[in-house]
């Protein structure tokens, strides 16, 4: 078949131009560029679709930055409507900024861009000793986002761009004295207020419910007492350290190794020596320096004349407070260790020897050399511990590298079985039984099973539903694992018998919460029929800043109340919590103005005001740029209950 198709390779051209014309013709290019779809369009901004793909990338982008900065965080918490939605409304937030950057002709110079990348962390952190960029880690910044040097240049340039289109409303906010003073005098108020509390707790030994009563909340209720999802998988490692426990050396090796790294793994030549210093700063004016260097030449004369003088003359004359005080000693020393001028003196010296002056960025320097100790070869019997350590962890790297790739594609070409890749790499296949979606829950060997990007792939459709092979992730440094799902466990509801007590406690406390309630109610109607104020506690003052312990709905209560209605009485309902009557008697001004607080607070109020004037100028910004999500927006989630999870 294959020789006909190279010996026939005019007449396989012809049938080919043939059978793709005519469907060209018939189908027309628009079904040809179907290829190219890139999915459902979700929104529009300036005439420009965003689509489905270009969302779920964003939302990836999102979760997997989020993922880098709190590697314990639950990403089931960014796989809800809500939060999808969030980073859509963030993307058409960015497109119409940058429509709204090319519709101004805002760009940034060359000077500007350089100036960007000077200052950022990421890549001051890729300078080399002498100040130099390396270009190799470079490349390698910009690749581990997908880019070359040259987009990623493009990308900083055009978010500098992007954000002189709000710096300038933000800039421009400012909240004067008054403005922050009215603010404040409103936030700050404080009130006289009595509190009736009628707490549930107080109830509980009131209340009691039957079987009947238990059976009837658990049926209605019955989505609260839920088993947690989980699974029973099996997982294979690759990592660096089971690599180099495994790694045989032989004899040669180590005797190569330590001929080879001898000078290296030997100790190093140390000198001992002593100091006088006259400190001169660099920077100092040459005269200051003149005199400190007169000084200097006058101590050098008599520590030369008489040597066994020197500590004394170190004591009351050296500048280094640190060594003075023992006679100049700096103890034993090795290269590195001090600045390159008095190292270079020191280590040209002979014992006993006194220097000439030697001059380094601290002054003047008299150095006397006390002492040496000499290099010393360590034999190879000392040195074996240190050169196998060294000598297994360099195999280790260098085989992890080689099995990494093959481990990263068998896994996912042979992804119906990690049984091939563990033959081929001879891994043990591990299990694990009951692993959750919550990464808190899933405490197992090493910790690598908490992993939350390994959690995620574990528990997406292909892996639950096909019993896929994960993608290779890596958990840990140099350390890779694939997993798969043998039995998934779905969330399901637990049976009334196990979940007895859980209902019986549910019920009392909602029933306690009731009868809180009704005994709140009837003492707030009294007292809205009536000014009496008999068995009401004694009024105390609340504020915002000074809650008095007081539940923040009681807090919130207590400010909302209208000040020209005084007194003012409502009644605050705080769930399985009870019920709270609230009286409020008198408005009372803050307390004595706090000027670093005031300080403090126009800042802040000030901040508030660019923020808002930002998200007004936007939204105008959105009009004009047509921007429309075309998804419609999702409710907002119910919260779960505490009997949740039972």
């Amino acid at each position: 078949m294959f020789d006909f198709v190279r010996n026939n390779t005019k007449i396989m051209m012809g049938l080919l131009f043939l059978l793709i014309i005519p469907s060209f013709v018939l189908f027309g290019l628009e079904g040809y560029s179907r290829f190219n779809d890139k999915g459902t369009v979700v929104a529009k901004v300036n005439g420009n679709k965003i689509s489905q793909t270009e969302w779920d990338a964003a939302h990836k982008r999102e979760v997997d930055r989020i993922r880098a900065s709190m590697p314990t965080i639950d990403v089931k918490l960014f796989d809800t409507p809500e939060a999808k939605y969030a980073t859509l409304d963030r993307l058409v937030r960015d497109q119409v900024i940058s429509a709204a950057a090319q519709k101004l002709q805002l760009v940034a110079s060359d000077t500007r861009l350089a100036r960007e990348l000077q200052q950022s962390p990421a890549i001051a952190a890729l300078r080399t000793p002498d100040g130099k960029l390396d270009m190799e880690r470079y490349k390698q910044l910009a690749a581990s986002q997908g880019m070359t040097p040259e987009m990623f240049e493009m990308q900083v340039r055009a978010d500098l761009s992007n954000r002189q289109v709000i710096q300038g409303v933000q800039s421009s906010a400012y909240a004067t004295s008054a403005q922050t003073q009215t603010a404040m005098n409103a936030f700050m108020q404080r009130r006289e207020v009595q509190i009736l509390n009628f707490p549930a707790a107080d109830y509980l030994g009131k209340i009691t419910v039957s079987d009947a009563d238990l059976q009837a909340y658990y049926d209605k209720n019955k989505d609260k007492y839920q088993s947690a999802e989980s699974a029973d998988i099996e997982y294979v490692v690759l990592d660096i350290e089971t690599l180099r426990q495994s790694m045989n050396l032989n004899e040669q090796d180590l005797k190569s190794y330590y001929e080879q790294n001898l000078q290296r793994l030997s100790s190093k030549e140390e000198r001992r020596a002593s100091h006088i210093l006259i400190t001169a700063a660099k920077d100092a004016p040459e005269a200051e320096k003149k005199t400190a260097r007169a000084k200097a030449e006058e101590l050098l004369k008599l520590v030369k004349a008489k040597p066994a003088s020197f500590a004394d003359v170190a004591r009351k004359n050296s500048q280094d407070p640190g060594s003075a005080v023992k006679g100049g000693d700096l103890d034993f020393f090795g290269r590195g260790a001090m600045v390159k001028a008095f190292e270079d003196a020191a280590f040209s010296m002979k014992k006993s020897d006194i220097s000439d002056l030697v001059e380094s960025e601290f002054g003047y320097h008299i150095i006397q050399l006390t002492d040496i100790k000499a290099a010393k070869a360590q034999s190879f019997e000392s040195l074996r511990p240190t050169m196998e350590a060294d000598l297994k962890k360099q195999q280790a790297q260098r085989k992890y590298a080689e099995l990494a790739e093959t481990f990263t594609n068998m896994v996912y070409e042979q992804s119906d079985s990690l049984k091939p890749v563990a033959d081929k790499l001879k891994l043990s296949i591990q299990k694990a039984s009951q692993v959750t979606r919550q990464p808190a829950q899933a405490l197992h060997t090493k910790g690598l099973l908490s992993h939350p990007g390994l959690l995620q792939a574990l528990f997406n459709e292909a892996s639950l539903q096909k019993q896929r092979n994960t993608e290779a992730i890596e958990v840990a440094p140099s350390t890779l694992v694939s997993a798969r799902v043998v039995k998934h466990q779905p969330a399901a509801t637990l049976p009334f018998v196990e979940v007895k007590e859980f209902v019986k406690r549910a019920l009392t406390q909602e029933k306690a919460a009731e009868m809180a309630k009704a005994q709140g109610e009837q003492r707030l109607s009294a007292l809205k029929a009536s000014t009496g104020t008999d068995n009401l506690p004694n009024a105390f003052v609340i504020s915002r800043e000074k809650t008095q312990k007081q539940l923040p709905k009681v807090v919130d209560a207590v400010l909302r109340a209208d000040p020209n209605k005084l007194p003012s009485v409502s009644g605050v309902d705080l769930g399985s919590q009870g019920f709270a009557v609230v009286r409020v008697t008198k408005i009372l001004p803050p307390e004595a103005e706090n000027k670093e607080l005031m300080m403090q607070a126009q800042q802040q109020f000030t901040q508030l005001w660019g923020t808002a004037e930002t998200q007004a100028y936007i939204a105008q910004l959105k009009t004009q740029m047509k921007a429309e999500i075309l998804v419609p927006k999702p409710s907002a989630a119910k919260p779960k209950t505490e009997a949740q999870g039972a």
